[in-house]
């Protein structure tokens, strides 16, 4: 075991969970333990929110101006431990360390953003009438949760624990248990930057302490990431409780390339969205809806598939368990009469036979009813369906369940801006293979990829975190009285 055993972090220190239970932390790279993580108690997050709410009165009154300074040394030190981190990240997901590079590096611009707020929560005020003013000022909550995925073990925290933090809430964070390693680091990193004990709490485990945060009568509000039949049950779970709740789910992104696009602009885009991070990403490009004759561009697509190597620029899947379902896909779309034309099955990387490692697959001739055209592969693999027209791209697109993003790859601007306006996505990219908004611009899906008002990172996430005080001030006594006063 490379690693020391997981602990719950409470109250700025790393504690035990007063559970038996563990599960080992494997990596995918290799198969090899990296440590034990604790399935903690009802208890455990009992413990974590008094510290929580003990501290929230001191920290929530601290200015924002001085509560944001965390963040200016925070980012600092996110930059100062950018290797340390990426080695993590990869060692405990899989992916490579240039994409565990670009992670920390995305954390770092959300860390800027949140240092930002001061400008952006400034609040209004307005004379309403002679000698009377209206104001509103954004208040925090009080203690929050955020329930984290395993695809991102530093970023997806970093889109919640900045910005709750900085606008004054107190968190408490669930890592998955497959990928703890990270979270652990960073509640590390925010307490050498000066963050008070007790705001920033991090409870292990599984089911368990997601049912505890959704009924824990002291936590206000829930955010969560993660499949699509999770994030209805943690929605509707939370939210029975009264609480706020914005819980982001599964996603099935359609790229429609057309039949001007850039061949190898387009073919780059393409493979590079459907293999990064293995697919483990709700924003990959899962589908390729070819209008009208691009099989050139296919071509393309197949040739730059094949550059993309496993244990080289192609990272692991999460688990053996992933491994085999995201093969038993392709195989059924083989049986189905789908057409494989770069097929990643049974791959094995030399010196690391106990990794789970699954190749870039594209599979053409897919029917919409197929199980690769409909469901969540969350995998390095391409299902091809072929149309005529625009507009029977966005119908298959348009039917499906989820919504998170969308892409269209043409050099006409009509096009373009047609199919921006009818394709069902909260997030569209034109020639853009992964359509991620940068800060502060925020993240958000929609349809069964989003359930909760308002979005997870960017200005949206200021209405999420707080809540808005309207005072209504009159001290000119002789100040004329009409209606509005």
């Amino acid at each position: 075991m490379k690693y020391k055993p997981v602990q719950n972090y409470i109250k700025g220190e790393f504690t035990n969970s007063s559970s038996t239970r563990k599960l080992d932390v494997i990596s995918p790279l290799d198969g090899n333990k990296l440590s034990e993580v604790p399935m903690s108690s009802a208890t455990d997050l009992d413990e974590a929110v008094r510290a929580a709410k003990a501290v929230f009165p001191h920290w929530s009154k601290t200015p924002i101006k001085e509560r944001v300074q965390v963040f200016f040394r925070y980012k600092y030190l996110l930059e100062k431990n950018l290797q340390e981190l990426a080695e993590l990240c990869s060692e405990e997901n899989g992916k490579t360390i240039g994409e565990s590079i670009a992670e920390i590096e995305k954390c770092i611009e959300l860390t800027e953003f949140a240092t930002s707020l001061p400008q952006l929560v400034t609040g209004e005020i307005l004379e309403v009438s002679r000698g009377v003013e209206c104001r509103t000022e954004h208040v925090p909550l009080g203690v929050v949760a955020s329930i984290v995925p395993f695809n991102f073990p530093a970023m997806v925290p970093c889109w919640t624990l900045p910005n709750a933090i900085a606008l004054g809430n107190c968190m408490i964070m669930k890592p998955s248990e497959k990928v703890p390693l990270c979270v652990g680091k960073l509640a590390e990193l925010l307490k050498e930057a000066g963050l008070p004990d007790g705001v920033f709490n991090v409870v292990h485990g599984d089911v368990e302490i997601v049912e505890a945060i959704c009924d824990h009568p002291d936590i206000q509000a829930v955010s969560f990431v993660g499949s699509t039949k999770v994030a209805k049950i943690i929605y509707q779970r939370a939210t029975s409780n009264y609480k706020r709740c914005l819980a982001l789910g599964g996603a099935k992104n359609h790229l429609m390339v057309l039949p001007d696009a850039i061949p190898g602009m387009t073919a780059q885009n393409v493979a590079a969205s459907m293999s990064g991070c293995a697919g483990q990403r709700c924003m990959a490009a899962s589908a390729m809806i070819a209008v009208g004759n691009v099989d050139s561009i296919i071509d393309k697509i197949c040739d730059e598939a094949r550059k993309i190597i496993p244990g080289k620029n192609l990272g692991a899947v999460i688990n053996k368990e992933s491994k085999e379902r995201i093969e038993k896909y392709i195989t059924e779309a083989e049986k189905d009469g789908a057409k494989i034309l770069v097929d990643g099955r049974n791959t094995k990387v030399e010196g690391k036979e106990n990794g789970t490692y699954v190749g870039p697959t594209v599979i053409d001739y897919v029917k919409p009813e197929m199980s690769v055209a409909k469901e969540e592969i969350f995998g390095p693999v391409i299902s091809i369906m072929r149309t005529n027209t625009v507009d029977e791209a966005l119908a298959i697109e348009n039917a499906n369940p989820y919504g998170n993003a969308a892409s269209v790859f043409t050099q006409n601007g009509g096009a373009a801006r047609y199919i921006i306006d009818h394709a069902s996505a909260g997030m569209i990219g034109v020639n853009v293979g992964v359509p991620v908004p940068r800060e502060p611009f925020s993240f958000g899906g929609w349809n069964e990829s989003k359930f909760g008002v308002g979005d997870i990172t960017g200005k949206s996430s200021i209405e999420f975190w707080t809540k808005l005080k309207k005072s209504t001030i009159k001290w000119n006594a002789e100040a004329g009285v009409n209606w509005m006063s």
